[in-house]
């Protein structure tokens, strides 16, 4: 198989780069820098800004397959930021992957294109996108995703992995390690919201999985799917057992989800006022997020590309723990 990744030395994008070269695929990055380590692997590497429309013709010559995992992601940021990388990427690569005649394009989704107000339990793939969002990431994935889905020209399918945690995680795992070594780590809430989480390992697999399974008579053509571990975890159990394995205590101290909605509020307009750049210490998004239920029922999933993952909850916490024990700053 010949595939293109974007965002393919990013954290979850590596992951299905190294599973795609495990199984023999002649497999090609895209991306604004160069990529040495995957260059010295095989990887053939094309330097382009998606949200700028740079030609992408060549990295797209011959191939079999586009996985679109490339994004913006976070909590904070201005909405033309977020709309350019989210949406006027995918729309640019999606039209040049036609154009090259590419028969599947596989896009990175995210389950927050589907969580509202409200919590979600054992929720489906009929959920409804809600009718507002905390932020602009899972409003720009939500516009992005129904964008892949609805073209006709090219088979595609959007996957939803849940909270990507894992070796090399550059986002959630540092951030709570670091809160906690700083004392700055408090629970939102009661602390027994379920949420999935989702071993990057395990979500490269369900990419992987999701374009094999591909075709014109395939339920997958046109689908969006939710994929996360085998069960959802209690948020505030699952972060006491990673400060565990890395030799931390437990997280001391709550907050109602009220008043950290209060404070997040008032953060939020306090810093777009004086137009500071920087992620205020508390969002809307994050309180949404470490307060509230939201889990999916996989079984969609499971039924049409037999997606099951491998590796446990507990075996990625292990890994993860350990790697970031050795790793630390």
């Amino acid at each position: 198989m010949n595939a293109l990744v974007t965002g393919g030395n990013g954290f979850l994008g590596r992951a299905i780069v190294e599973q795609l070269l495990a199984q023999g695929s002649s497999v090609r990055v895209v991306g604004r820098n160069p990529y040495p380590e995957l260059a010295a692997r095989g990887v053939a590497c094309f330097r382009a800004d998606l949200a700028a429309e740079d030609d992408v013709q060549a990295a797209l010559r011959g191939c079999d397959v586009v996985f679109h995992v490339a994004a913006k992601a976070g909590v904070w940021g201005s909405w033309d930021d977020f709309y350019r990388n989210n949406v006027t990427a995918t729309q640019h690569i999606l039209r040049a992957a036609i154009r090259a005649g590419v028969p599947k394009f596989v896009y990175t989704s995210s389950p927050s294109v589907a969580i509202g107000d409200t919590d979600l339990h054992g929720a489906d793939e009929s959920t409804p996108y809600p009718a507002r969002y905390p932020a602009p990431y899972p409003h720009t994935k939500a516009l992005a995703e129904r964008y892949v889905l609805a073209q006709r020209d090219i088979l595609t399918v959007a996957l939803r992995p849940h909270l990507i945690w894992g070796p090399r995680d550059p986002h959630i795992v540092p951030r709570l390690l670091a809160r906690a070594r700083a004392g700055r780590l408090r629970r939102i809430g009661d602390g027994i919201n379920l949420v999935d989480v989702t071993y990057v390992d395990n979500g490269a697999q369900a990419h992987l999985q999701a374009a094999a399974s591909l075709d014109a008579h395939s339920p997958t053509r046109g689908r969006a799917y939710f994929i996360g571990q085998e069960q959802p975890v209690l948020m505030w159990q699952f972060i006491d057992e990673l400060l565990k394995e890395s030799q931390l205590p437990p997280v001391r101290g709550n907050i109602s989800p009220a008043t950290a909605l209060r404070i997040a509020t008032l953060l939020e307009r306090i810093y777009r006022t004086v137009r500071i750049d920087h992620e205020p210490p508390l969002t809307r998004m994050v309180v949404q997020q470490m307060s509230m239920s939201h889990w999916f029922d996989h079984s969609a999933a499971r039924r049409d590309f037999g997606y099951v993952p491998r590796i446990s909850t507990a075996e990625g916490l292990r890994r993860t723990a350990a790697w970031f024990n050795q790793h630390r700053p």
